[in-house]
């Protein structure tokens, strides 16, 4: 059994798919046929059942997974530690968000403080998508819309913030400084697909007020939010720090409910975290401390 072989079941077992498995690993689907077929062989029974030109991880393909993604990610860890070792000062932090704002926020400051530290970071739309990076070793840390309650699981709570309702300019409430939220309960939205954690907050804030949002649109583009509240689309939910925006937006304060969130900077403590790593979240805890004095 070669560790290649185990780094190209790990990528079918997670697409479920051959052709894009093979694009992703950048080699010829037939030459990846054969290494899976191969590994079946050796191991004496077939991990995916095949229905067609459709492949689907069976139960022994799970159980292996689960074992492929330990040894992994422990040879990832080892291989990071013995940098760290070797006094290696090009380090990396390997980083999963939602949206790219927050990132950018952070990043700026921090590598004008270590310019050699490189970041790879992945956008997940999910917190679950998120916990499966962290408990497969593949991400460092993630920025979570609230606290993530699973074993082996750190948290470290970060600024909370007031959420606000974004209008448009000409909206009847427009000039209004603070609302209550079920004034507008019968108002067109704007707002992130499900299985956003910020779609589902938002989504209890509207139930807390007595109502379900009018959705009228619904993506997975956070950032165009805000333009199609400009143009008079809907109405819409967005963290506070949307008002450093230009062209700036009418944001209105929501009294009733309390509509407010708290990120949290999200690492697994099984997995080891290099020097850069842990010299980002260091970072991360001196940066939200100052913001709370401020």
């Amino acid at each position: 059994m070669e560790l290649l072989q185990l780094k190209y079941f790990q990528t079918v077992a997670r697409t479920e798919h051959m052709t894009k498995a093979a694009q992703e690993l950048r080699i010829a689907q037939p030459a990846l046929s054969v290494t899976i077929a191969r590994l079946e062989e050796e191991l004496g029974v077939p991990l995916f059942d095949r229905i067609g030109r459709q492949i689907r991880l069976n139960v022994f393909g799970k159980a292996f997974l689960k074992k492929v993604d330990i040894a992994l990610g422990a040879l990832e860890d080892g291989k990071r530690e013995i940098a760290d070792l070797a006094g290696l000062e090009r380090g990396s932090v390997l980083l999963a968000t939602t949206t790219l704002n927050r990132v950018s926020e952070l990043l700026a400051p921090f590598l004008s403080l270590y310019p050699h530290i490189s970041f790879r970071i992945t956008q997940a739309t999910t917190e679950e998508l998120k916990v499966q990076l962290l408990e497969k070793g593949e991400i460092d840390f993630c920025l979570a819309t609230s606290s993530i309650d699973r074993p082996g699981i750190c948290n470290l709570p970060l600024l909370t913030e007031e959420i606000v309702l974004a209008v448009p300019s000409t909206h009847r409430l427009a000039d209004r400084q603070r609302i209550h939220l079920s004034e507008v309960a019968n108002d067109p939205f704007i707002s992130l697909k499900p299985g956003y954690s910020f779609r589902e907050i938002t989504d209890d804030f509207c139930r807390e007020a007595g109502f379900l949002p009018n959705i009228v649109c619904e993506g997975d583009e956070p950032a165009a939010i805000s333009g199609l509240v400009r143009a008079g689309l809907g109405v819409a939910f967005l963290p506070i720090a949307a008002k450093i925006e230009l062209p700036p937006l009418t944001l209105l304060h929501i009294e009733k409910p309390v509509c407010q969130w708290t990120p949290h900077l999200v690492w697994h403590e099984k997995h080891y975290l290099s020097l850069a790593a842990q010299t980002f979240r260091e970072f991360v805890v001196q940066h939200y401390a100052l913001e709370k004095i401020t």
